[in-house]
Parts: structure tokens; C-alpha cells; sequence
């Protein structure tokens, strides 16, 4: 058992799961980490990094998708913990199924994903390929979970069976800056099924979301419905976005954009909102 975690009064079985996950990497010997900066992925190559040392290989994909600010917090943290990474860069928008966006969206861009990445740890020599999915993730709409499974991707963190409040728990204690960090997908998340994906909407979705970033709101998303913007930010945040000087802002800016109308989600932010007509 880790004894310096244990100090901290961190519970027992989440200390039990650390100690199955660093068992897990150090039984794998070398590993690709597709790291986004996200809670999950930073934590996961913290991890792997310390069992493995230089045995493995951190990788960003830079796209459309990903907003760049998430590229720059990814490539900050792997300077500061020397971890070995590179950046590869694709186009989502090449591809005509993505772009149709149909449910399967999830599945056909992890497919595009992992592609480049497979063939690094092939030829280089690196005997797993890991992403971070963790146990919760099963609870949403997840089509690119079987795109994993397909080609055999490793998901330690739910082998080891974490959930969210795990990892920021942990990761809090490992002094890593994720630990409390919003939740965050990729900008096709905000586009609904059936919406043919385009660079302008992407474009705006991110803009959008940094406008929102920046004045303050913790947890955002900018759902984009055509010529609708749907802004969806925490309840106890409501206050802050009503107020007449942010209100207008926002209106102001998102307009400048190119939305036509601004509207708010009274039901607040929830992970994966657009996946809720799928239930219907």
C-alpha cells in the first residue's frame, strides 16, 4: 500500500485501486498514452510515467475538434514532468462520415484517432496503446468505447475500476493542476446528430466557449443548434450569467459569431445533453 497516499487520509479503496492500476502499467512494459490534458488521460500518464519511466510515449492529436488551448495545457504538462510526448496532427473534416454526423460520430472519429497511434507503437516497439476511459464512462452514449474494444485498446483506469471523484481525488494529491478541472469533449459534442459538421460551426462552438471560459463560468458548453446557440453552464452559476452586463456581453459577442439567437438552458450543464434525444 502507498503509505505517503495512505497519510493523507485517502479512503482504503481507492488506495487499493492505485495500487491495481500502477500493477496493471507495470505488467504492460511499455505503452502509447493518448493524452488530451483532460482529468483522466494526465492522470493516467502521471501514473504510467512513474511505473514506466521512459517506456512510454504520451500523444496528442491536434484537430478541428480540439480546441487549442487544450493542445497548449497538454503540451505544458508534459514539459514540466519531462514525459516523453509528441503531437499528431489530423483532419477530422476529411472524413465523409464524421462529417455526416450521424450517432455513430464518436465511433468513426476514435477509429481516426487511434489509427496514427497504432502504428507508432507498432513500429517503435511500445507493447500497449491506453486511453483513459474510466468505469463511469459506460453510464453515457459512448459508441467510441466499441471503437476501443475493436482494436484492442487498453483502458487501465477502468481495469482498475476508477470513477471520476477517484481520479480528481488522487490527482489532487499528486499535485497535478487536473484535479479539479471541467469536464471536457470534443467540439462535435456541441453539434446534434443529423447536423452536417462544418469548420465555421466548430469555429464557433469554441470561440463561443472561450468567451464563456473567460468571464468566469467554471463549466460550459455552447451547444450549437444552426442559427441557435444553447448555452448550458452549473445552476449555482445561473445568477452570473443573468446579470444585465455579463447578459449583454455574451448576447453581444456569440452574435458576432454569427448566431442569430442566444438562448440559456434553464436544466444547466449536464454531460452529454445531446445524447438525451437518442432515449426518446
Amino acid at each position: 500500500m502507498d503509505q505517503d497516499f495512505a497519510s493523507r487520509n485517502i479512503p482504503r479503496k481507492i488506495l487499493v485501486k492505485h495500487e491495481k492500476l500502477k500493477e496493471i502499467l507495470k505488467n504492460m512494459k511499455s505503452v502509447v498514452v493518448a493524452f488530451s490534458g483532460g482529468v483522466d488521460s494526465t492522470f493516467l500518464l502521471k501514473v504510467a510515467h512513474e511505473v514506466l519511466g521512459e517506456r512510454v510515449l504520451g500523444i496528442t492529436i491536434r484537430s478541428e475538434v480540439m480546441g487549442e488551448h487544450e493542445v497548449k495545457r497538454a503540451v505544458k504538462f508534459v514539459q514540466k514532468w519531462k514525459i516523453p510526448h509528441r503531437i499528431i496532427s489530423i483532419s477530422c473534416m476529411k472524413n465523409a462520415e464524421f462529417v455526416q454526423n450521424s450517432s455513430l460520430r464518436c465511433y468513426i472519429c476514435k477509429k481516426d484517432d487511434f489509427a496514427p497511434m497504432i502504428d507508432i507503437a507498432r513500429e517503435e516497439g511500445y507493447d500497449h496503446v491506453l486511453d483513459g476511459s474510466h468505469a463511469q464512462d459506460k453510464d453515457d452514449y459512448r459508441p467510441g468505447l466499441k471503437a476501443l474494444e475493436e482494436l484492442n485498446i487498453r483502458s487501465p483506469l477502468k481495469e482498475a475500476d476508477f470513477v471520476k471523484e477517484d481520479i480528481r481525488l488522487i490527482s489532487k494529491e499528486m499535485g497535478l493542476s487536473t484535479w479539479n478541472k471541467p469536464s471536457a469533449a470534443c467540439l462535435a459534442s456541441r453539434i446534434p446528430y443529423g447536423m452536417e459538421i462544418t469548420q465555421t460551426a466548430l469555429v464557433q462552438v469554441d470561440r463561443a466557449e472561450s468567451l464563456l471560459r473567460s468571464l468566469g463560468f467554471t463549466q460550459v458548453r455552447a451547444r450549437h443548434h444552426g442559427q441557435i446557440a444553447r448555452i448550458e453552464v452549473p445552476p449555482e452559476e445561473f445568477r452570473q450569467i443573468v446579470d444585465e452586463k455579463t447578459r449583454k456581453q455574451i448576447v453581444r459577442r456569440l452574435k458576432q459569431l454569427g448566431f442569430d439567437y442566444i438562448t440559456f438552458d434553464l436544466e444547466g450543464y449536464r454531460t452529454g445533453s445531446l445524447n438525451e434525444v437518442l432515449d426518446s
